[in-house]
């Protein structure tokens, strides 16, 4: 790894680090938390601290504690689209089979 990726690491964990420390003292809406780009939230997420919400990832895929909550935005991001890719192919199988 070359000096700039090695400074880019660094800054992206200090923006990280930054953004959750800002996060932890914002207050959302209801509206914000309520409906997600037009998916209704369940009442016990929507209460939920950013740390509370990649602790129910982990939970979920049985995940190793606190990995979920130390990757990158983008890696995270990249997990999610893994999973749901990996979600709607089993229910295209699912539709598949009950033909």
């Amino acid at each position: 790894m070359g000096l700039f990726h090695w400074v880019a690491r660094r800054l992206m964990s200090i923006m990280g680090r930054l953004y959750v420390w800002l996060d932890r003292r914002v207050a959302y809406t209801e509206e914000e938390v309520s409906n997600v780009l037009g998916v209704p939230i369940d009442e016990d997420l929507r209460v939920d601290s950013r740390y509370e919400l990649c602790q129910r990832v982990e939970e979920t895929f049985e995940l190793d504690k606190e990995t979920f909550w130390n990757l990158h935005s983008t890696q995270k991001i990249r997990f999610a689209v893994q999973q749901a890719r990996n979600l709607k192919a089993k229910q295209k199988k699912r539709v598949l089979v009950a033909e």
